[in-house]
Formats: C-alpha cells, sequence, structure tokens
C-alpha cells in the first residue's frame, strides 16, 4: 500500500445502466486499491446480511445521534427506515490509501460532493435511450409499468449530468472496459495537486537550501 491518500469515486447511473455490474468488475479487477462503502441503515437484516459487510446496522434512535453529530457524508429516509454512508469508515479508509466507491443516486451524490468536494462524481450511462430501454425489457421481471416510470425517472436525472465530473459510457458487452475507464480516471485524480500535497512539501522542503540568496 502507498502513503498516497485514497480518492473517494461516488458512482450514479440510470437504472438499466449496468453501473451495479460495473462496479463490481472494478472491484475485481483492481481489489487492493478500492473498496465499495458500507452503508449504515435502521432497517432490519435480510437473511444472509452479515453486520459491517452488507450495512451497519443501527437502531433509529442511534442513526438520528450520529446525525445529529454530523457523522454521516449524506443521508435518507426511504419506507420510515434510515440509509447513510458514514463519514468514520470512508475516511479511514481513504487515509489508508484505499479509494472508496460510492454507489449511490443522484441527490446523494451531489450532498457527498457538497461536504467532500475532493469527491469524484461519475456517472454511468448506456450510450443511446433505446439501449437504456432494451435493458430495461431485456430483464424480464419488471411490468410495463414499472418500466415505464424507470424511463421517466430518468428523464428527471438526466438534467442532473451536467453536475457530474465525468460521464462515462457502458456499452453492451464492454463491462470491463467501462471498468478500467473509471480507474483510469480515479488514478489521473490521484495526480491532481489537491492530493499531492506530502509530495509538494518533501520537494519543498529538499529543494528550500537552493534557494537564490539563501
Amino acid at each position: 500500500m502507498n502513503n498516497q491518500r485514497g480518492i473517494l469515486a461516488v458512482i450514479s447511473g440510470f437504472s438499466g445502466a449496468g453501473k451495479g455490474t460495473v462496479v463490481k468488475e472494478l472491484l475485481s479487477a483492481h481489489a487492493q486499491e478500492y473498496c465499495l462503502s458500507v452503508s449504515a441503515t435502521t432497517r432490519s437484516p435480510r437473511e444472509g446480511e452479515v453486520d459491517g459487510k452488507h450495512y451497519f446496522f443501527l437502531d433509529k434512535a442511534d442513526f438520528e445521534r450520529r446525525i445529529g453529530e454530523g457523522r454521516f457524508l449524506e443521508y435518507a429516509c426511504y419506507v420510515d427506515n434510515y440509509y447513510g454512508t458514514p463519514k468514520d469508515f470512508v475516511y479511514d479508509k481513504l487515509n489508508q490509501g484505499i479509494s472508496v466507491i460510492l454507489e449511490i443516486e443522484i441527490q446523494g451524490a451531489l450532498k457527498v460532493k457538497e461536504r467532500h468536494p475532493e469527491a469524484v462524481l461519475i456517472f454511468v450511462t448506456p450510450p443511446t435511450v433505446e439501449e437504456l430501454e432494451a435493458r430495461l425489457r431485456g430483464r424480464g421481471t419488471e411490468t410495463e409499468d414499472v418500466i415505464l416510470s424507470r424511463l421517466a425517472r430518468a428523464a428527471e436525472e438526466v438534467e442532473y449530468m451536467n453536475k457530474y465530473d465525468y460521464i462515462v459510457l457502458n456499452e453492451n458487452g464492454k463491462i470491463a472496459e467501462c471498468a478500467e475507464m473509471i480507474h483510469r480516471i480515479i488514478e489521473s485524480e490521484k495526480r491532481k495537486t489537491v492530493y499531492g500535497g506530502e509530495l509538494i512539501e518533501s520537494l519543498r522542503e529538499g529543494l528550500a537550501a537552493y534557494k537564490k540568496g539563501e
């Protein structure tokens, strides 16, 4: 593990864009460099779910206490249950030099960017609307009404795409290429000066003796 701080990468996309599959490929191909953020929730564990691996399971009072203490990068309430991204988990991994992947919807992504400006927002999308619709229909598990509601939601979400730092195409049959593109983006972000503070300071100290007049 190197001493460079990790990158917080927030990945969003339309329902049917394949972002979950892309994230799994990224984590598989670069297992030592990334981890998936573990969310906290107040819902009960489902069969097979492990605390600390799938979610951090909290009761409502504990979750709300942590909200008051500012311990979430973002949080929301769905169907009477809280879901949130714990700061401690994310920052511990980043400080270890591990880049953290946070796969969340747009509103949560924008909240993270507001509270952690160095976060990199990446939006995954098929190249065309026709391909997006074909993927939704190809699942074969959703009713026509559900498919149309997902497309209607995508019509709303497209208005926020320009708030993302990068847009990455996930073309049919090119999951690995899409994951590798995201990896290259994150590697490029590591070379920005905002992440190079320790290196810059080291070079500054080493070159101090060569300043003119000193």
